[in-house]
């Protein structure tokens, strides 16, 4: 998918989503971290267990529910629920993502949680950002310190804000970062992607950062600390 492509779709998403669901401020937001604290998510759940209306609707459900095993249903399962196929279609994105994907599972962990931090989606970033750990990624300030800083990251400055990210790493984060604040990316920065990463690795990585859901998860606002839980 073209660089160009890949903006129009985002945009196009973010404005239908926006205007459909006539939330104020923005349903979907690039701004760094918002003052104002969202607790829940903007739209009320489904009960759980999810009500449905036919064989069809079940088995929906049944699909998300096996992929979130052992876990339960989680907020935004509840929440995208209001429509089934729409749900259902998430889940296997979501599931191509998390298992079929040959994307290291560290760059990965690392484009959601940079997501997280320049949206205040402290509930992402509490989730996703031990995963980044366990991958490999340092814990200290020379790891997921770096991708928590609040100032854009920006490629060109690697040699001194890097910290003990790879090259790959610090290419996945501020492609994320760029990607995330700004929807269109630098010639520059492409290039730096594209000469570290294959063609369906860069793919993958695009298709990563453009999920929603970091940008919709609970709690997004309060900060890193009140999100535990």
């Amino acid at each position: 998918m073209s660089i160009a492509l890949r903006q129009h779709l985002r945009v196009s998403l973010q404005h239908r989503l926006s205007s459909y669901l006539r939330l104020t401020p923005p349903f979907i937001t690039t701004r760094p971290l918002t003052t104002t604290p969202t607790t829940k998510m903007r739209l009320p759940y489904v009960a759980n267990p999810p009500p449905t209306s036919s064989e069809a609707e079940q088995a929906i459900v049944d699909r998300i529910t096996a992929r979130r095993a052992p876990r339960p249903l989680q907020p935004l399962d509840l929440t995208l629920l209001h429509s089934p196929p729409v749900a259902d279609g998430w889940n296997s994105f979501l599931g191509a993502i998390r298992t079929q994907t040959i994307l290291p599972a560290d760059e990965r962990e690392l484009a959601i949680s940079r997501v997280a931090v320049c949206n205040g989606a402290w509930y992402e970033w509490h989730h996703h950002a031990p995963l980044a750990v366990k991958a490999g990624v340092s814990e200290g300030e020379d790891g997921m310190g770096v991708v928590k800083r609040q100032e854009p990251l920006l490629i060109e400055e690697g040699e001194t804000k890097k910290g003990g990210l790879n090259e790959r790493q610090w290419a996945a984060v501020c492609l994320t970062d760029e990607m995330t604040r700004n929807v269109k990316v630098r010639d520059g920065t492409f290039e730096k992607v594209r000469g570290l990463f294959s063609e369906r690795e860069v793919v993958e990585l695009t298709a990563i950062v453009s999920l929603l859901y970091p940008l919709i998860g609970e709690r997004n606002g309060t900060g890193p600390d009140d999100a535990a839980h």
